[in-house]
């Protein structure tokens, strides 16, 4: 008994000693991940000619019904939207037409339930989720061009 007591307070003591260098390696990953998603959904946007934009919308649309799982509940000719998903760690996806010039800009934007908690800190689910949006933002715009080549 008197070992596992000691051995108990062994791990509580090295446990103490890491926690301000776990904390600080946490805080960095997080940082690195804001900054990544940031430009993940930099890069979810392209912009198509009146003679193309048809087709993208469409794959836009397909491409969201491959990465959600939930059903799309909107989808018409300036927005597409899935549902809010019930369980945590789930991504809702939605997506923006915007009239420009000649054609238009197609956006997909990506949220996740439980992703950040209070005041915008680290949720419960801030790793899978950004995981998953991270993939989805960025095979985006490569899986249009793959696609519309095809088409």
């Amino acid at each position: 008994m008197k070992k596992i007591a000691a051995c108990a307070l062994v791990a509580l003591v090295l446990a103490g000693c890491s926690s301000p260098e776990k904390q600080a390696v946490q805080a960095q990953q997080f940082l690195h991940n804001e900054s990544s998603l940031a430009d993940a959904q930099r890069s979810a946007a392209v912009d198509c000619s009146p003679a193309n934009c048809d087709a993208a919308w469409a794959l836009t649309k397909r491409y969201i019904e491959q990465n959600s799982g939930t059903s799309v509940t909107r989808a018409d000719a300036v927005a597409i939207d899935t549902d809010v998903p019930y369980s945590s760690g789930e991504v809702a996806f939605s997506a923006t037409r915007d009239a420009k010039g000649n054609g238009a800009t197609l956006t997909l934007f990506a949220q996740c339930r439980d992703m950040y908690g209070p005041d915008g800190a680290k949720g419960s689910d801030y790793d899978e989720c950004a995981e998953k949006i991270l993939k989805a933002q960025n095979g985006y715009v490569p899986f249009l061009r793959t696609h519309a080549s095809t088409q």
